[in-house]
């Protein structure tokens, strides 16, 4: 899910935004601002209900990055890393760069987003309790008992028994703790969102044709997302089998070219030369630890005349912008996470050691599909 506007960090964490949560925040404010509002305060000035309605929808996105907040919290608390929280579309999405240890710790965390949705819930309930008993203006009143319904609906509907869903996470952990197969539990729990998301659809399907509400729209469109997400979790989960124990080692590249982080782009290119067919230079510190990346085109933007007095860390993405994986790690537990950035720096101990890029990891499945049970080499 990309971010296409950060926002900062939280507790360390990298918090952004996808495009896409423009359209639920304009569909939250309609809503308050055309429904929920003027249902409790009839005669307010036209301009109320919407200046009310926006804040609602700023509070609810608050509430949704809360939900997601907790998710990431109590998964590092496992020593899980947590690598962004991104609010989209359909809610957010806390994303991990390793899987669960114990099913223990896959049960906390999935169980905290809904955990945090409820209280918020109930914290929303009593405060517009509170503030009808003082006389509030009934506008206020409104939003803070919509905020408290939705983060209650939020609670339920992510408790729903199929992945990707919250609920289907608790299904995968419980069924994992039970049986002491994490694979065949997550394909259990991929089976019962496909069910849920074409339940959805049905249901969403049925509201259009039978009562002419387009809101069945809505969900024909979750019902939709939820097989697709399914459908990509039980093909990961089959791709992490194929991949087995095979650590990132067995798959990384060690003939890279290495340049220092402080050394010239000059200096950088003469260490692609070194090193034909790599369009990718790792950087490393003064003390041999990951400093960053940079690639053959960003390097050749430098105009030749200046590339000797030109830093490379101009040009260079930092390491805090790299994914940085170790080479101890099962390949299948970062495969996801390499995917997603295409290229990430591997460290032992450490110590920068190698790269491993996408094709890397697509290369160690195939020989792992062709030798099941044995060795994988890179």
């Amino acid at each position: 899910m990309k971010q296409n506007l950060r926002l900062g960090t939280i507790a360390g964490i990298r918090v952004g935004v996808n495009w896409s949560v423009v359209v639920i925040m304009v569909l939250l404010v309609q809503i308050l601002a055309l429904t929920i509002i003027p249902a409790s305060a009839p005669r307010l000035p036209v301009v109320v209900p919407w200046l009310l309605g926006v804040a609602g929808a700023v509070v609810f996105l608050l509430s949704l990055l809360a939900h997601e907040l907790a998710h990431a919290l109590v998964a590092r608390a496992f020593g899980i890393r947590v690598e962004q929280v991104t609010l989209w579309l359909l809610g957010g999405l806390a994303e991990f760069g390793q899987e669960a240890p114990t099913a223990r710790a896959d049960l906390l965390t999935a169980g905290a987003g809904p955990a945090t949705s409820a209280l918020l819930g109930g914290g929303f309930g009593g405060l517009a309790a509170g503030l009808g008993a003082l006389g509030v203006p009934a506008g206020v009143v409104a939003v803070c008992g919509w905020l408290a319904g939705i983060n209650l609906v939020l609670a339920v509907f992510n408790l729903l028994p199929g992945a990707p869903l919250d609920g289907g996470r608790v299904l995968r952990a419980l069924l994992w703790q039970w049986r002491g197969d994490r694979q065949r539990a997550a394909l259990a729990a991929t089976n019962a969102g496909r069910v849920i998301g074409g339940g959805l659809m049905a249901l969403g399907l049925a509201q259009v044709v039978v009562t002419g509400n387009l809101g069945g729209l809505w969900l024909i469109l979750v019902g939709w997302f939820l097989i697709a997400a399914a459908t990509a979790e039980a093909a990961n989960e089959r791709y992490r089998a194929q991949l087995g124990r095979t650590p990132v080692s067995a798959a990384m590249q060690t003939m890279v070219p290495y340049a220092g982080t402080g050394s010239s782009v000059a200096e950088a290119v003469a260490a692609a030369d070194a090193v034909p067919g790599k369009y990718v230079i790792a950087l490393r510190t003064p003390d041999g630890r990951p400093g960053g990346l940079v690639r053959l085109a960003e390097l050749a933007r430098v105009p030749a005349a200046e590339r000797a007095v030109t830093p490379v860390s101009k040009v260079a993405r930092p390491a805090t912008a790299v994914t940085v994986v170790e080479a101890s790690q099962p390949l299948a537990d970062v495969a996801n996470l390499v995917s997603r950035a295409g290229t990430a720096l591997v460290a032992d101990s450490g110590a920068l050691v190698g790269l491993l890029e996408s094709a890397d990891v697509t290369h160690a499945a195939e020989r792992a599909a062709l030798h099941p049970g044995g060795a994988v080499n890179g």
